[in-house]
């Protein structure tokens, strides 16, 4: 049957001498439509004979579907309007004939069948019909009434119903709506649920409850208008994403095991008990190890949507469970990685009015730290840190316990009088809050006026230091001074925040504009340290992860052995973040890719047991090629392109800020049998 549809039939040999017939023969075959390649080995010229067939019509037929984001789309103030189709694939397969939300007045004069849930009804003849894709208003003419009751029917109730589009009268449009020009005159009702009568929560945005009540009834919340359109921007851009890397640059979609082993090093994992007494699976952290022995495998160009495991305190922007964009590739680099996300980044951008422009620009570390006091900075405003550590000594009142002079570091924040005199009274208390959160640095808040160089802050600086900055800072009276000083990383990150801080409290003033949501202010951060020194043990940490390779100017130090520890921590690595408006979207790095570097690493300078590491080390051992790889977090990308509130407004089901679902109420206790099977004894 296939043979006699096929509209096209091409036949060629390939043999081991003629490569190039062989890719341009397969280059062809490939880059048709819904082709099937059929393979059979010919004895008589011993060859490989490949026959492609096109699939007919009648068998393999797709549909261009709309807009996944529907009618919700519209009344998001970054949207286009657009005209609804005439065919709306969202309909088949279903009983009924259009969704609520794509009725205009071309429809009018139209018979339809429409499913939803009874949003509101009035005088038991008007009601409003909701489904994901939006509402419309129903009439049910005086004359049906008795034969359509609708009085004391519950919201929220599931209906069926059929009539005819018509328009509304003059003045009584509903711009407000996208529907709002026509109603549906109801010939038929069925309910085909009807629901209770007072539910846990309302639907509606106006009167919606707090967060934890909401996860409790998340199957309800979910009918909310703005979680129907955080989840179809996310299938939307996800969907994107996934065409990208397969259809407009060949990447194999393999999916990795999520039970795994331990790990040691880097988050904490959650362990998954098994059969066999005191042995553990564990969830994996991230597809890292099976990424990079895909390599290994000649799967040159892989990506999955991956699921990923951390036991970690949950904050708005984490999740015990989360899923991420996971990309690698082999025979490449920095750059070829760099270009390769945001090409993919522009491709599922969701705004076509808005559209995103590469390059990005990048910042070093060094001087993220420097002037923003953050690895993932906000540089949507200025208020940028200055360093004033020359004008400064760590001497008497300046002085900070356990902090060496060579690691001293001090820096101001010039907030200029027109904006200083908006400063709410509460803001050094604020302030102070961020600075007592803060070791091994100290914080204070000074206002400018024309004796201050003569008035109590000598008595900290000194004269000569006063001067200097004063100078410096070019400072004039009303103006206020945030200086910060200590030990430089603590330093700079409190003061970070207190740029921050400052920031948001006079952004709320409307004193200074407001940052844009979706400002396409992404920025790559790269030349971070490849190792530093843990702050509460001492011991020596992958900044990255261990697998991160080396910056090829920084690579020889780490040639001959382990150099000692001031040269160690100047060694950078192609680790590489994207940052987009402070918030850190992903990140990846350049992997090792020898196995002798990779030992020494963690052996000499880690200090890391890698028996459990043996399948990656013999991998690399096997003909590993270069490679390297990325990773997009999904939900937090995903929140700021919705401009949430929380990560958790774009997940179908989170959990809850200390880690537990609310509508299972798990984690949750197991009984005395599934102990017994899994040698599990609880200890109080």
């Amino acid at each position: 049957m296939l043979r006699n549809n096929a509209k096209w039939l091409l036949k060629f040999s390939i043999r081991s001498s003629t490569a190039k017939r062989r890719s341009a023969a397969y280059d062809k075959i490939s880059s048709r439509p819904f082709s099937v390649l059929v393979q059979s080995f010919d004895k008589r010229h011993n060859s490989l004979q490949c026959e492609a067939f096109a699939v007919p019509k009648s068998t393999l037929k797709t549909t261009a579907c709309t807009d996944q984001l529907g009618e919700r789309q519209k009344g998001h103030p970054d949207a286009e309007p657009s005209e609804s189709p005439s065919y709306n694939a969202t309909n088949e397969f279903t009983t009924r004939t259009h969704t609520c939300g794509e009725l205009r007045a071309e429809h009018a004069g139209q018979s339809v069948t429409l499913c939803g849930w009874l949003e509101f009804s009035r005088m038991s003849k008007f009601f409003t019909l909701r489904d994901g894709y939006g509402t419309v208003q129903a009439l049910i003419a005086e004359e049906d009434g008795p034969r359509i009751p609708l009085d004391g029917l519950p919201f929220e109730s599931i209906l069926r119903v059929t009539g005819k589009v018509q328009l509304r009268p003059d003045g009584q449009h509903n711009r407000f709506m996208p529907t709002g020009e026509i109603e549906v005159h109801v010939e038929k009702l069925e309910v085909l649920n009807e629901s209770k009568k007072r539910l846990p929560i309302n639907v509606k945005d106006h009167n919606r409850a707090k967060e934890n009540l909401r996860l409790e009834y998340r199957y309800i919340d979910l009918r909310n208008p703005q979680m129907q359109r955080n989840l179809r921007l996310r299938s939307q851009v996800i969907m994107k994403m996934r065409e990208c890397m397969i259809n407009d640059f060949g990447f194999l979609e393999v999916e990795t095991p999520t039970l795994f082993r331990r790990t040691p090093g880097g988050a904490q994992e959650f362990v998954v008990p098994s059969r066999k007494p005191g042995h553990f699976y564990s969830l994996v952290q991230s597809p890292q190890q099976f990424k990079q022995m895909l390599m290994v495998g000649a799967i040159d160009r892989y990506f999955q949507i991956a699921r990923c495991y951390r036991d970690e305190s949950t904050r708005p922007d984490r999740q015990p469970e989360f899923t991420q964009l996971d990309i690698e590739l082999s025979f490449t680099d920095r750059e070829k990685v760099i270009a390769l996300v945001e090409a993919v980044l522009r491709k599922s951008w969701p705004f076509a009015d808005q559209p995103l422009k590469g390059p990005f620009p990048r910042m070093t570390l060094d001087e993220a730290m420097d002037r923003f006091g953050s690895d993932k900075p906000d540089v949507r405003f200025g208020y940028e840190l200055q360093n004033v550590s020359t004008l400064l000594s760590p001497q008497n009142q300046l002085a900070v316990s356990d902090v060496r002079e060579q690691d001293f570091r001090a820096y101001a924040i010039v907030i200029r009088a027109k904006e200083a005199r908006q400063l709410p009274g509460g803001i050094r208390k604020t302030l102070d809050e961020i600075a007592k959160k803060s070791n091994y640095c100290k914080f204070t808040m000074s206002k400018i006026t024309p004796e201050w160089n003569t008035g109590p802050i000598v008595r900290l600086l000194g004269q000569s230091a006063t001067e200097a900055i004063s100078g410096k800072l070019s400072l004039e009276p009303d103006d206020v001074l945030f200086l910060g000083w200590g030990k430089q990383s603590y330093v700079q990150n409190m003061m970070g925040r207190v740029r921050l801080a400052v920031y948001e409290m006079l952004e709320s003033r409307s004193v200074v504009p407001k940052r844009a949501t979706h400002a396409h202010n992404f920025l790559w951060v790269i030349d971070f340290p490849m190792f530093a020194e843990n702050e509460e043990t001492g011991t020596i940490e992958s900044t990255h992860h261990p697998f991160t390779a080396p910056h090829p100017e920084d690579a020889s130090k780490l040639a001959d052995g382990v150099p000692p520890d001031a040269e160690l921590f100047k060694i950078r690595s192609l680790a590489y973040d994207l940052v987009w408006n402070g918030v850190e979207i992903g990140g990846g790095s350049i992997r090792i890719h020898r196995s002798e570097l990779q030992r020494r690493v963690l052996r000499d300078v880690l200090n890391i047991e890698h028996d459990h590491l043996g399948h990656l080390l013999d991998a690399l051992d096997s003909g590993c090629p270069p490679h390297g790889g990325f990773a997009i977090g999904l939900d937090r990308y995903v929140s700021l392109l919705c401009s949430a509130a929380s990560i958790r407004d774009v997940i179908a089901f989170p959990k809850s800020l200390d880690g537990k679902d609310p509508l299972s109420k798990a984690p949750v206790p197991i009984s005395e049998e599934e102990k017994r099977i899994y040698h599990i004894k609880v200890i109080e």
